[in-house]
């Protein structure tokens, strides 16, 4: 973008940095000393407005100094990038791939150019670094389960995993499935994060976007939230944008191992139904109490559910393993906010925004919105 080099030379990019949790990520990067390359979409004023964003939430001159913007496409081979910011990328060590595309409703071909293509084109480019010490992904906590991950996936099962999730979050299964895979043949260190629906800030709620979680927000506020999907126990966990930025800032410092996986969420997040009921004690309304069935819903037209079908996978009972994610946040300084306190926060601050009313709305389960890793990309 600017072909004005001030050294010292970023040791960090942040892909997807002008997406919601990109930002607080660089943010984060800053106030942690690191020189921070930022890939965007959109030329300088893509980069104007971040930088505008950043000053607003603190960052000082010294820290806005620390920042280089460049021009990514992480849909092309070598991300798109043009010499002069190839070469401004020479001293990078750590790369944040956050880029992706978090919708529902994309055609298999729009979702696979970004979530596994995207991926393979940003692993091919970190192991060509040569100061490379880390490659630090973030994927779906609902994906990348598997012990054994396969890549490239046979035909056949590639398209039962798009038949039975849908594009959305069988593309971020192949992409994950892919780093893990290939990151070793490449020689390339490797962090995958897996966070819950990350939701606002700890102290302030602010989020700054709205999808995820948030449509519920508007749903409960405007009484058109008659019923939830799922069931008593279905457990949507929720983490702080803060918390999850510091952990995925720290991760390069303290990864070891050749693949390493962490689970970042807040496991004491209540029950959907209980989480539900608690925001609508904090913005003073009525929570629905009839819980449907997700096979039911499934079941059911979407004209007349208003559901994406694709939301419902995401409608389990399972509980997740976030030990290590745990001990980086520990590394950063961090422990997980009261959530009760963060979902009242968060909840109040968007009903103080007033979701945008002539937005469209996004096509999301009710009760659970449209993504767990909510991050508008690059």
């Amino acid at each position: 973008m600017d072909d004005t080099r001030s050294l010292p030379r970023p040791t960090a990019l942040v892909l997807g940095a002008g997406g919601f949790l990109g930002r607080w990520l660089t943010l984060e990067l800053l106030r942690r000393g690191r020189t921070v390359a930022v890939g965007l979409r959109g030329g300088p004023a893509r980069e104007a407005e971040l930088r505008r964003w950043l000053g607003d939430h603190g960052a000082d001159e010294t820290e806005l100094a620390a920042l280089t913007g460049v021009t990514v496409d992480i849909t092309r081979p070598g991300l798109g990038l043009s010499r002069t910011d190839e070469s401004a990328l020479s001293d990078v060590q750590d790369v944040h791939n956050l880029a992706a595309r978090y919708a529902f409703g994309l055609s298999r071909a729009e979702a696979r150019a970004a979530n596994l293509d995207g991926a393979v084109h940003t692993l091919n480019w970190a192991a060509g670094r040569p100061r490379l010490r880390r490659l630090v992904h973030l994927s779906g906590y609902r994906v990348g389960r598997s012990a054994a991950p396969v890549h490239p996936l046979p035909a056949a099962d590639a398209d039962r995993l798009y038949r039975a999730l849908g594009p959305y979050e069988a593309s971020k299964t192949e992409g994950d499935a892919a780093v893990r895979v290939l990151a070793p043949e490449l020689g390339v260190p490797l962090t995958v994060v897996n966070p819950g629906v990350v939701i606002g800030h700890s102290q302030t709620g602010e989020a700054g976007q709205y999808i995820g979680l948030a449509p519920l927000v508007e749903q409960l506020r405007t009484g058109r939230l008659p019923a939830l999907a799922g069931t008593r126990r279905t457990f949507v966990p929720v983490v702080a944008v803060d918390h999850l930025a510091a952990v995925i800032a720290v991760a390069p410092d303290h990864d070891t191992a050749p693949v390493q996986l962490h689970t970042v969420l807040d496991p004491a997040t209540p029950p959907l139904p209980e989480l539900v009921a608690l925001v609508a004690r904090r913005l003073g309304v009525r929570a629905p109490r009839v819980v449907l069935p997700t096979g039911l819903v499934r079941r059911l037209p979407r004209a007349l559910t208003g559901v994406e079908p694709e939301a419902l996978t995401f409608l389990t009972e399972d509980r997740y393993d976030t030990a290590s994610a745990d001990a980086l946040a520990r590394a950063a300084g961090r422990a997980h906010p009261p959530v009760e306190e963060l979902l009242g926060r968060w909840a109040l601050r968007l009903a103080a925004d007033r979701l945008p009313a002539a937005a469209p709305a996004p096509r999301t389960t009710p009760g659970t919105g449209a993504t767990p890793d909510s991050d508008s990309g690059a």
